[in-house]
């Protein structure tokens, strides 16, 4: 690209150049012809006063002397008795003064014409001036013009000309060549930034800089940089997700395993569940890697949170009915919308009661509440457990990984679907005696106002706990 500019503009540049010096070089040579005439015709008028007063030779030869000299100016005066129109020339009694140079055909034509011509004579030209004597005959005054007068100055002007249209040319040159630069830079900075993307290197950035048209290029290029890491991690993120929405079944398997009772075949099964677990929880640490990007609910998402906490409490009551846990359900008698999509709140309500039965013992009491206001929904899952020592740790995502098979990922789904809406996730203590996990939904999308935790202070219990009741 940048040879093509410097090719382009040293063409149109000396397009331009020879386009406009090649007339004015022919104008200053006319000009210097039409200079040099001119002065001859002034030194031409000089002689003509006085011969329409006298033709006496001594006093037109001081005439002459004093327009000009006897080697540049000539005067021809007819015979006496000659007519106006005779062709007398030298011959004939006719006076000359000064050398001639002009042929006696050419002297006789402007006789006859009565106006002045030129002629070329060696080493120059002659103007012929016609005057017209008191006697009623016509005179002419030969004027000679050396050719180096006619071209005097034309040959230095045509250098000027020359070494400018160069200096044009020259000047456009670098111009082009630095405007070829501003421009290929950028545009191989956009080609490494590709080279870059396609390798793998997922933070490869374009300086935006340079023209419009490549700057604008440099912002789509990071623009679609940036949605190309945020799509892979919406990939690893939907990844982890639909892995620990597993989890649900996986507890309710676990459960039945552990009612089979021993023999060899219960063995079997409980073995499989727990090789079951552990891919499941290696498919989402993996998954995990890249941060998580938080994705707000489309136009028009929402659902009924009470029918979505009555469907759920359906499936996990029966598991509580197994192992004798006392559990109920408030709020839930009536409709209440929320922005929020129905798979999500399902996913947080299954994430966050998968955990009581997975990290409470048997016989350990639960609730949900949905409490609904005028610019906010709190969910409230609360338990008779022992609680959560260190409620940051736990919600910090990744902090329960690598305790008890915990991904940390529960915490962290019920997190996401909160903050989409503009609300928060709150971990306190129950008046049942353990956890309470609040989910503050924002109707409206404002930001959650900041709030000093809830229902008192948390209960202190031990880290080994606290890292095993945190999400799976």
């Amino acid at each position: 690209m940048r040879w093509a500019l410097v090719k382009v503009s040293l063409a149109v540049t000396a397009m331009v150049v020879v386009a406009f010096a090649v007339p004015l070089g022919l104008v200053i040579r006319e000009m210097a012809r039409d200079r040099a005439f001119s002065n001859a015709e002034r030194e031409a008028a000089a002689v003509a006063p006085a011969l329409s007063i006298t033709t006496d030779r001594e006093q037109l030869e001081r005439v002459v002397a004093s327009a000009g000299s006897d080697a540049g100016m000539a005067v021809h005066i007819p015979a006496p008795g000659a007519g106006a129109g005779s062709g007398a020339g030298r011959t004939g009694g006719a006076t000359d003064i000064g050398r001639q140079r002009a042929s006696d055909e050419d002297i006789a034509a402007v006789r006859t014409m009565g106006r002045a011509s030129t002629t070329e004579v060696g080493g120059g030209s002659t103007l012929l001036q016609p005057v017209a004597l008191s006697s009623g005959q016509i005179a002419v005054v030969e004027v000679y013009v050396p050719e180096s007068e006619v071209t005097n100055g034309v040959g230095t002007a045509w250098a000027v000309l020359a070494a400018v249209g160069a200096a044009l040319i020259v000047g456009s040159v670098a111009v082009a060549d630095r405007l070829g630069v501003r421009m290929v830079q950028p545009a191989r900075r956009l080609v490494e930034g590709a080279h870059e993307l396609g390798e793998g290197k997922l933070g490869a950035r374009v300086p935006v800089e340079g023209p419009d048209e490549l700057r604008r290029a440099a912002v789509a290029f990071n623009s679609m940089a940036d949605q190309v890491v945020q799509l892979l991690a919406n990939e690893r993120e939907l990844a982890a997700d639909l892995s620990h929405r597993l989890r649900t079944p996986l507890t309710v398997l676990r459960l039945n395993a552990a009612s089979l009772g021993h023999g060899p075949a219960a063995e079997q099964t409980r073995a499989a569940v727990e090789q079951l677990e552990r891919e499941v929880d290696t498919i989402i640490r993996t998954a995990r890697d890249a941060k998580p990007q938080t994705a707000a609910a489309g136009p028009g998402a929402g659902c009924d949170a009470a029918e979505v906490v009555r469907e759920r409490m359906g499936f996990w009551s029966a598991l509580a009915e197994d192992e004798g846990r006392k559990w109920r359900v408030a709020g839930a008698d009536r409709p209440v919308r929320i922005p929020v999509a129905r798979t999500d709140l399902a996913a947080s309500l299954d994430a966050l009661l998968g955990n009581v039965f997975r990290h409470t013992a048997e016989g350990t009491a639960f609730a949900v509440d949905l409490h609904n206001g005028e610019d906010a929904v709190i969910v409230l899952v609360s338990d008779a457990g022992t609680g959560i020592a260190d409620p940051e740790a736990a919600m910090a995502r990744g902090r329960g990984s690598g305790t008890d098979g915990s991904t940390g990922l529960g915490l962290d789904i019920v997190r996401r679907m909160a903050e989409s809406t503009g609300g928060d996730v709150r971990i306190g203590s129950s008046v049942l005696g353990g956890t309470e996990v609040r989910i503050w939904i924002q109707l409206d999308g404002r930001t959650a106002p900041v709030r000093r935790g809830h229902r008192g202070t948390v209960r202190r219990r031990g880290q080994s706990r606290t890292q095993a009741q945190a999400s799976a």
